[in-house]
């Protein structure tokens, strides 16, 4: 998987970036086979704006790009930049489930269906 970390007004510590790479290594493994031609874009920082002055100052944003698939885009603001690239990662993994159980879905229903045509003729 290629990873790309982007930092603004931040300056990422060992630390930080260690518990990236453990929060992230769970996306991974939910993408299963697909993991080697995604790309994850991950941008942290502080806030700037009407966040800047509010106790939700670090951001998180994950943004999966895959061939073939739509774009998935999640963003959070906490007190804490761990806090906050826990919560991004949660919202991601859930627009993953989401995605694969319509996925899914939709393939039952056509084979269903494809049954149906079947057993008419």
């Amino acid at each position: 998987m290629d990873l790309r970390v982007k930092t603004t007004d931040y300056q990422m510590t060992p630390e930080v970036s260690d518990y990236l790479d453990d929060k992230l290594a769970q996306v991974e493994k939910s993408l299963g086979l697909d993991a080697t031609q995604s790309r994850l874009e991950v941008e942290l920082g502080r806030a700037t704006g009407h966040h800047k002055h509010s106790e939700y100052q670090y951001f998180a944003e994950i943004q999966l790009v895959r061939p073939g698939s739509a774009r998935l885009v999640a963003h959070n603001h906490e007190p804490s930049v761990n806090a906050a690239i826990d919560n991004a990662k949660d919202e991601l993994l859930m627009q993953l489930r989401k995605e694969k159980r319509t996925h899914n879905r939709l393939w039952r229903r056509g084979g269903a269906l494809a049954k149906r045509l079947l057993r008419l003729e």
